[in-house]
């Protein structure tokens, strides 16, 4: 079953969002009940990031996302994708670049204080200016510093591709990883 669900802001968009079912229950138009599909999603272990970019008034805005992830080489490409309600969504548009800040195993606090509903997230998160005078955070395993490439409808998230401009990894070695709803950290005891 397929849903088409083009709306006035993605007038373009035929999509799988989630959508309530006759009971109310949120589910997706695969039918898959949307917690369900979130759990089973969460077994994907991934590295926690953090998005920063300027808003057009010069303030610093930042989001929490996992969704990061490479798309090409040459040209060097990354993605990533923001909830469609997100307060922060406008200014990510309209942003000239972002960064991509690959957060390092001892940072889940800086993770927790992004994910927050707080005004104040940069509270105490030590940041340097990168290009267009995006906002760094202190400490990563990792950056990324991208131009605003393209956004595409994503159901109910818009996806993000960003060209990368300038990138470096930290001196924290390992990163933050998130999986089944929990911080994780990596360990070396694969067996091989």
């Amino acid at each position: 079953m397929r849903l088409s669900l083009a709306s006035p802001k993605y007038p373009e968009a035929d999509d799988l969002r989630c959508v309530p079912d006759e009971d109310g229950r949120l589910l997706v138009a695969t039918e898959v009940p949307c917690r369900d599909l979130r759990d089973t999603l969460g077994s994907f272990a991934t590295g926690v990031t953090v998005l920063t970019t300027l808003a057009p008034d010069g303030e610093p805005i930042g989001v929490t996302i996992s969704s990061f992830n490479a798309v090409s080489l040459n040209p060097p490409l990354i993605l990533w994708s923001l909830a469609c309600d997100s307060p922060r969504l406008a200014a990510f548009r309209c942003a000239s670049h972002y960064a991509v800040n690959v957060l390092a195993a001892n940072q889940q606090w800086v993770s927790d204080a992004f994910a927050s509903r707080d005004d104040d997230r940069f509270g105490g998160v030590g940041i340097s200016s990168g290009l267009a005078g995006v906002p760094l955070i202190e400490g990563c395993s990792a950056w990324f510093e991208c131009r605003n490439e393209v956004q595409y409808p994503g159901g109910d998230h818009l996806v993000f591709i960003g060209r990368v401009e300038r990138h470096a990894r930290g001196d924290a070695a390992d990163p933050l990883i998130f999986h089944a709803g929990r911080y994780r950290q990596l360990r070396d005891d694969c067996g091989s």
